[in-house]
């Protein structure tokens, strides 16, 4: 699996282009080329998965039970827009208008790697959903990482 990570501070241009840091793009898995899926977030960004993990996640998403009413009013707003892009040479794509509407996507973006996706932030929203407490972060990795045995240092 490749590794999507860093937060990058980039520009929209006036055509509604927005480029991929480099980090981000070489680190896109190869078996997606320049195929990426992008979508609409549960805050208001926009989150970018190579095609690899999309289909991961397209799988579990599909694979409800549509004859549960739960699960389709689900399915119908996380599928909602989601479009796949092809990003140019430079490693450039359009935001879609709606989209960029969703996450306030102006003349500038924040773009996060998170591992397997990549989040696209207004950055004055992007500070609204950080913690910054640093006591509350702490408490928050020790309630999610604390009870996990650390791994042997390497030699």
């Amino acid at each position: 699996m490749n590794f999507l990570s860093g937060e990058y501070e980039c520009k929209i241009d006036p055509k509604g282009r927005l480029v991929l840091p480099a980090k981000i793009k070489a680190n896109l898995p190869e078996a997606s080329g320049n195929h990426v899926v992008l979508m609409r977030g549960f805050e208001p960004c926009l989150v970018l998965y190579p095609k690899a993990e999309w289909k991961v996640i397209y799988d579990k998403v599909a694979g409800l039970n549509e004859f549960n009413e739960e699960y389709r009013h689900f399915q119908r707003n996380f599928f909602r827009g989601n479009t796949e892009i092809e990003l140019d040479g430079a490693g450039r794509f359009i935001v879609p208008k709606s989209m960029g509407r969703f996450a306030n996507l102006e003349k500038e973006a924040i773009v996060v790697g998170l591992g397997n996706r990549v989040e696209i932030w207004n950055p004055d929203s992007y500070e609204e959903f950080l913690i910054k407490d640093q006591q509350n972060f702490s408490q928050l990795a020790q309630k999610f990482l604390g009870d996990k045995p650390a791994e042997e240092p390497l030699v």
